[in-house]
């Protein structure tokens, strides 16, 4: 017989200490017990919560390191379970995304790193994304151009112009993360970084930054001046 909170005292059980005192009392593992419902064999929900937050990292990282398949070895995450975690996870990053929308401004490359560093920060492979920006500098939409292997992605110069085209870009940003958490560009970083300030010049949509997303840290080409390939009246931009 599986065991549930309601074994529990009403002072520890997660929805009575939500419902009377607010979700913000709630330990990692009491939330995501109201989430997961029931235990297991000899384990209250909270029990298993904790199993899963001691799998990967003991926080709520576990969320989006633990793959489906990983989730599921855990004792009492079934199938079901590990997918309405796994979208809980996916909420997290959206709701976070979402707050921050509107502070993304293009000159600003904090502004930009921090809207897309819950994203990315956490992916084992390459992610690149091209941040497309209007005539009034308001972001319009992004578009994951490639998904690498753990060190490396593959970027097509041509495929980034038809996007930005496609949503008549006047302005773009580059965006990947280094797995590594290393935030330094690499050879082929600074190689894609001059064919699309090159071929920006020729089609008007002008490349503004390349920002590389590392653990909770950045590097912005903008910043650090290496955008000296753009037309003089762009660099400013």
């Amino acid at each position: 017989m599986n065991i549930t909170t309601k074994h529990l005292p009403p002072s520890e059980q997660p929805y009575e200490k939500c419902q009377h005192r607010g979700a913000e009392f709630l330990s990692d593992a009491e939330l995501l017990a109201v989430i997961i419902r029931t235990g297991t064999s000899g384990a209250t929900s909270v029990e298993v919560a904790k199993r899963i937050l001691a799998a990967k990292c003991g926080n709520l990282l576990a969320l989006h390191q633990m793959s489906l398949a990983e989730l599921q070895q855990i004792p009492g995450i079934g199938r079901v379970k590990a997918i309405q975690l796994k979208c809980i996870a996916e909420l997290s990053k959206r709701i976070s995304m979402s707050v921050r929308m509107h502070e993304v401004v293009l000159q600003n490359a904090r502004s930009v790193a921090a809207y897309y560093m819950e994203r990315l920060r956490h992916e084992e492979k390459e992610h690149v994304l091209l941040c497309m920006f209007d005539t009034k500098c308001r972001l319009i939409h992004d578009a994951v151009i490639s998904v690498g292997t753990v060190n490396a992605s593959l970027v097509s110069p041509r495929e980034i112009f038809l996007k930005a085209l496609e949503y008549r870009t006047v302005h773009m940003i580059l965006v990947h993360n280094h797995p590594s958490g290393d935030i330094l560009p690499s050879r082929q970083d600074i190689q894609i970084t001059r064919q699309l300030l090159e071929g920006g010049r020729i089609l008007g949509v002008a490349l503004s930054d390349h920002i590389i997303i590392g653990d909770n840290q950045y590097f912005s080409f903008r910043e650090q001046g290496m955008l000296t390939g753009a037309p003089e009246g762009e660099r400013n931009v």
